[in-house]
């Protein structure tokens, strides 16, 4: 995961954090669900994103095991 998809990634999951204390404070049921969605799409990124990272590990060790 390239560090800016991280920052990106915790941007939203702090952005999601502040839109669901928002909608705590203020009783606003819409706005909390929203911003729990929002940190539930930024973890799924980063899953994503650690995914694509372990299969590239694994496929420069292999790639290192053949000499290529």
């Amino acid at each position: 995961m390239s560090l800016s998809d991280k920052i990106s990634n915790k941007a939203d999951e702090l952005g999601g954090k502040a839109k669901e204390a928002a909608g705590a404070a203020t009783g606003d049921d819409e706005l909390r669900a929203e911003g729990k969605a929002d940190q539930a799409e930024s973890a799924i990124k980063g899953a994503v994103e650690d995914v694509k990272d372990a299969v590239g590990d694994a496929a420069d060790k292999v790639k290192k095991a053949f000499g290529k």
